[in-house]
């Protein structure tokens, strides 16, 4: 039985249906250089991401609306995106994103505006102030990421998202 007492809730299950969750004996399995190299990339990964924080964090924001900033200023369309469209860049549920935009409105960094097509849609534009606090923000990101990108190239390059895939499932089968 599913779910019993007799099996462990700590238990893990791979969400994707066919897809080992192991690869001992099986064709394709990951080599020691691939793991290593994996865990050099998701460690600098992190520091990228803690690097960022603190950067943030100096210009007087928090890493949520640094995110926020960013999703609303880098957005395609001219006029703003919706909370949806923000929750989904944030991976956020809607309401949690309209607390955060409640912050953020709050600190001066967005306003909300009516769509003007349908008034029951709210988009969100990014104040001078929070414009300027991204703009900094920025030009440090994509200075340090100039810095990383060689470091960064050197582990991507052979990891094919779909070498590790069932034949059935891969794009070259």
């Amino acid at each position: 039985m599913r779910g019993g007492p007799t099996e462990p809730t700590t238990m893990v299950r791979n969400r994707e249906p066919n897809v080992p969750c192991h690869d001992v004996g099986m064709p394709g399995s990951v080599s020691d250089d691939e793991y290593q190299r994996l865990l050099r990339f998701r460690t600098g990964l992190r520091r990228f991401e803690r690097w960022s924080e603190q950067q943030a964090e100096a210009a007087g924001l928090t890493s949520a609306q640094h995110q926020l900033l960013l999703a609303v200023r880098g957005h395609p369309d001219r006029r703003g995106p919706t909370i949806g469209e923000i929750a989904e860049y944030l991976m956020l549920r809607h309401h949690s994103t309209v607390e955060l935009i409640d912050r953020a409105e709050a600190a001066g960094l967005v306003r909300r505006t009516p769509d003007t097509a349908d008034r029951r849609v709210v988009r969100l534009r990014a104040t001078p102030h929070g414009n300027a606090v991204l703009r900094r923000l920025t030009r440090a990101h994509l200075a340090q990421l100039t810095r990383l990108a060689p470091v960064y190239e050197g582990l991507w390059a052979g990891l094919e998202p779909t070498k590790h895939l069932p034949p059935a499932r891969r794009r070259d089968a």
